[in-house]
């Protein structure tokens, strides 16, 4: 099992999970140009792809779904809520499969579990991916952490975790006052220290690889990030994966 990262942060967001002949898309925030570019980065290409996953209708999440998934004719799984949402700003999707926040679901080779998170939108998941033998995890876009969400993550061999903005430098930072609360708030997104506090809460005993996803960049560092994680986990500063805007990262094997 491996994954990779087109891109991720408030530009676009994009993360592909592999198993063996199944290549699943998580988000896609880029211009078809765009995602088309950066697959071919990892060595893949949009042909490559089975399903395309949305966690929930932000532009930076969806905005290149609805062409993508026309133009190589795959379906869209994501909850009732971001499909009303999404049709209701983008119009109609081609092939659109409602997934329920508690049951699992499988597309070719990977069990996908989808859980409910807290964010400001309609109905947003978040998904955990196993093919039997290996688990990865993903969490982004979510203001807090939840028992529910504690009980997802534990045990994964990989985790792909939200670490979007240092409090200090939000607090000291450009933004008006209205959008420090809402990134903030418990709709909002995840920071170091909260990131951090979920590791020390989950079984992390199997965990192969930790990337830091979302961060910002007016709200957060590389170094602040990576040294909330480091303090928890005991690990070297460079295993821990920071996720790009631009580049993602190239991609991972669990073993």
């Amino acid at each position: 099992m491996q994954f990779a990262s087109l891109g991720s942060g408030s530009k676009g967001n994009g993360t592909l999970i592999e198993s063996g002949k199944t290549t699943l898309l998580v988000d896609c925030g880029f211009s078809l140009k765009q995602t088309q570019l950066r697959l071919e980065r990892l060595g893949r290409s949009i042909e490559d792809l089975d399903a395309i996953l949305v966690t929930h209708e932000h532009s930076d999440h969806i905005g290149g779904v609805r062409r993508l998934s026309h133009k190589v004719g795959i379906p869209v799984w994501m909850s009732s809520g971001t499909a009303r949402e999404a049709e209701r700003r983008e119009g109609l999707f081609d092939s659109v499969r409602i997934v329920c926040g508690h049951e699992p679901f499988t597309i070719g080779e990977i069990e996908v579990t989808p859980y409910h998170v807290p964010h400001d939108a309609k109905e947003p998941l978040q998904f955990t991916f196993s093919n039997g033998q290996q688990r990865v995890g993903l969490l982004t876009d979510v203001g807090e952490v939840t028992p529910h969400i504690e009980r997802q993550l534990g045990g994964c061999d990989a985790l792909l975790l939200e670490c979007n903005y240092d409090l200090d430098l939000l607090a000291m930072g450009p933004y008006p006052q209205y959008l420090k609360q809402r990134v903030s708030g418990r709709l909002g997104h995840l920071n170091n220290r909260q990131a951090a506090a979920l590791l020390e809460q989950i079984d992390t005993s199997k965990l192969q690889h930790l990337v830091v996803m979302h961060l910002s960049e007016q709200n957060n560092c590389r170094d602040r990030a990576v040294a909330a994680i480091q303090g928890v986990l005991q690990c070297e500063q460079d295993w821990i994966v920071v996720a790009d805007q631009q580049e993602g990262f190239e991609w991972r094997s669990v073993a």
